[in-house]
């Protein structure tokens, strides 16, 4: 098991655009936790769900003894809300952990603009490498989960050699130790190509679109203009 705590990669400017995303999740997240309605009416209500995506068609939620319908969101809107969602604690944690260490040097690199564009586009494009693998799953997918693989793609492309300091367990071997990115995030790849087919509720499927999507992207964002003289 590898879990990365930190990176050796100053940035050079304060990553307003991450603290805010990473503020932005929790919120949400505690909302839902306080909400009279529950952390899953949430879950239910703006989930993306890939038949209503492939079949344009939104489904009703149905909740309480009564059976009572409750619109949903329309679906276009649930591929950037959905992102914003967590289903518990644990799954919120590891997310901004991963967007707080990677995140703020890939955002240094792009600015904040352009990052919340990179971020959103991953986001999305996550969602919908899910819905073409379940196009008539009825299950909601929520998460950041595949918006952060889009930045952990990125920062593979931009920064393979710097050290992450990492909380390694391998049989009886514990220990923190510097590793490179390269390693680290090519090992969760790894990880999420193997998984598939396993199950257990995750969408893998959003986890390898949004990584391959960042790689993709980083580079399409940092492709120079050719010169041109106007007049």
């Amino acid at each position: 098991m590898f879990i990365p705590l930190k990176d050796e990669n100053p940035t050079s400017r304060f990553p307003i655009v991450t603290v805010l995303f990473i503020a932005l999740n929790v919120i949400v997240f505690f909302f839902q936790l306080v909400s009279p309605e529950g952390l899953q009416f949430y879950v239910y209500k703006m989930g993306t769900i890939p038949y209503e995506i492939t079949h344009f068609k939104s489904l009703p939620l149905v909740v309480g003894q009564t059976a009572e319908q409750i619109p949903r969101l329309a679906p276009v809107l649930t591929l950037f809300v959905s992102m914003f969602l967590h289903g518990g604690f644990l799954h919120l944690l590891f997310n901004m952990l991963y967007l707080w260490i990677f995140g703020n040097n890939v955002e240094d690199f792009l600015g904040p603009f352009r990052f919340i564009v990179f971020y959103l586009l991953c986001g999305v494009g996550a969602s919908l490498t899910h819905i073409i693998f379940n196009a008539n799953s009825q299950v909601p997918m929520i998460g950041a989960s595949g918006a952060i693989a889009g930045v952990l793609g990125a920062y593979l492309i931009l920064f393979p050699k710097a050290r992450v300091m990492t909380f390694v367990i391998l049989f009886f071997f514990i220990r923190i130790v510097p590793i490179p990115a390269a390693f680290v995030l090519g090992f969760w790849f790894l990880m999420q190509v193997l998984n598939v087919g396993v199950g257990g509720g995750v969408a893998w499927f959003a986890h390898i679109g949004g990584f391959l999507i960042g790689m993709g992207l980083i580079k399409l964002f940092t492709k120079k203009r050719p010169k041109v003289w106007i007049h």
